[in-house]
């Protein structure tokens, strides 16, 4: 009897051994399992704070989010925004680097610029850079042979300054104002003064180096020109509100390039839909996070056809009858910026 309980207890300490190792090499499976899931990360660099710019985050996480990429469970994103601060983005990029991230957003010039200094092997996706060959981000914008691809931002300036033009017939100068610390705003207004030049408008061009010379130069060029002309500026476009407070003062209508910059007054643009800009943005990382394309397999990307935009709040408040070929074809948006 003793050497029959004893084989028992033998046979039920296997069996404990048994469960326990069996149970233990599960545990070990489920924690392998979950520390090996793959979470992909993106950092995304944008320079400041405004409208345009933030539609343009907004269309990137919202295509991802399409493309299967959820947050928390395999995908986060790593945010910074510069405020339009230079050592802010030298900074925040190399933070953006140090975390390793499978896939860099760089949201207006200068913050893919300073993401381009901070790596040359992690992929970076431009979103909004008018110009990527004259920023010195990419030799090529058909075949990018470095570590940069993306959207462009460029507007028909030709066919901005045109419109201007067509709602007021009248109109013999244009004052183009721009900051002249951003290579894309630079870029945009050689092509848009050669276009109103061959149009036989006067041009008078005011660069300014900082936002607080907004409210002052408006006020002087209110007195020299019959309309302003705002390029892809995001200097301009976070002091928006102060440029059409003073422009209206003399009733004096603003083109400028954005969207969003008619909708907070200006009268009239030709141009592209922002949240739309950042979803082809978000496509392409999502192409790279993929695996699906490589850098030198995605070439820039330009939008071919703006829409024409008008505020016709604003161009009631300023006299200006807008004729109704171009009614017609247009969108209207903004409202009482009075």
């Amino acid at each position: 009897m003793k050497n029959k309980g004893l084989i028992v207890t033998i046979i039920l300490l296997g069996v404990i051994l048994i469960g326990t190792f069996t149970y233990e090499m599960g545990q070990k499976n489920v924690t392998t399992e979950t520390t090996t899931k793959e979470i992909k990360t993106v950092g995304i660099l944008q320079f400041v704070s405004h409208p345009a710019l933030d539609q343009i985050y907004e269309g990137v996480v919202d295509t991802l989010e399409k493309e299967g990429f959820k947050e928390g469970e395999n995908f986060k994103i790593e945010f910074q925004n510069g405020q339009a601060d230079q050592s802010k983005l030298a900074t925040m990029s190399e933070q953006l680097v140090n975390k390793k991230a499978d896939v860099l957003v760089g949201i207006a010039t200068p913050a893919v610029q300073a993401l381009a200094n901070a790596t040359s092997n992690l992929p970076i996706v431009m979103g909004a850079v008018t110009d990527p060959v004259s920023a010195g981000l990419v030799n090529d914008s058909e075949h990018p042979d470095k570590n940069i691809t993306g959207v462009s931002d460029k507007a028909p300036a030709d066919k901005q300054i045109l419109l201007g033009t067509q709602l007021l017939p009248d109109a013999k100068s244009v004052g183009m104002l721009y900051s002249s610390t951003e290579d894309n705003s630079k870029y945009q207004v050689q092509e848009a003064k050669k276009a109103a030049e061959e149009l036989g408008l006067e041009v008078k061009t005011f660069a300014i180096p900082s936002s607080n010379e907004i409210s002052q130069t408006v006020q002087v060029m209110s007195d020299q020109v019959d309309f302003i002309y705002i390029p892809l500026d995001n200097t301009i476009a976070n002091a928006m509100p102060t440029v059409i407070n003073e422009a209206n003062k003399k009733k004096i209508p603003v083109i400028p390039s954005v969207d969003t910059m008619v909708e907070q007054g200006g009268l009239a643009t030709i141009g592209i839909n922002q949240y739309n800009l950042g979803v082809k943005t978000g496509e392409m990382a999502a192409q790279l996070l993929k695996g699906e394309k490589k850098i030198e397999e995605l070439p820039i990307y330009t939008f071919k056809d703006g829409e024409t935009l008008i505020n016709k709040e604003q161009a009631d408040f300023l006299g200006v009858d807008i004729p109704k070929e171009i009614l017609d074809e247009a969108t209207e948006i903004g409202g009482d910026t009075k």
